[in-house]
């Protein structure tokens, strides 16, 4: 087998073949199913491994934990029980670490002048 070298920066350029329409379509029972024809565990609970909002926004930021409480005027016993994952945020605190995870120094600057 030949082998092929690529430049960093050819890869880039690289187009990805991934049909993003599919991806939307496809919905979680199709996904199980065919997790399950792979011969993996259909009873596998992927929630555990759900993207930490509070930790990533956090770090997205370079905040520690108490200037993420005074941020966000949210305790910071409730941050770091959220980041340690002994309880999980209401939807309200999901949406607003969601927010500050997508676009974390605009939003950041909009809660500081709230």
């Amino acid at each position: 087998m030949a082998t092929i070298r690529k430049s960093m920066s050819d890869i880039k350029l690289a187009r990805p073949k991934i049909d993003s329409d599919k991806m939307r379509e496809t919905s979680e029972a199709e996904i199980l199913a065919h997790s399950i024809a792979d011969g993996e565990n259909g009873d596998f609970d992927a929630s555990a491994f759900a993207l930490n909002y509070v930790r990533f926004a956090r770090a997205k930021l370079e905040l520690s934990q108490s200037e993420l409480a005074d941020l966000t005027k949210i305790p910071i016993g409730s941050i770091r029980n959220w980041e340690q994952g002994r309880t999980k945020p209401d939807a309200a605190a999901s949406a607003l670490f969601k927010l500050l995870a997508n676009n974390p120094k605009q939003n950041a600057r909009i809660l500081k002048t709230a």
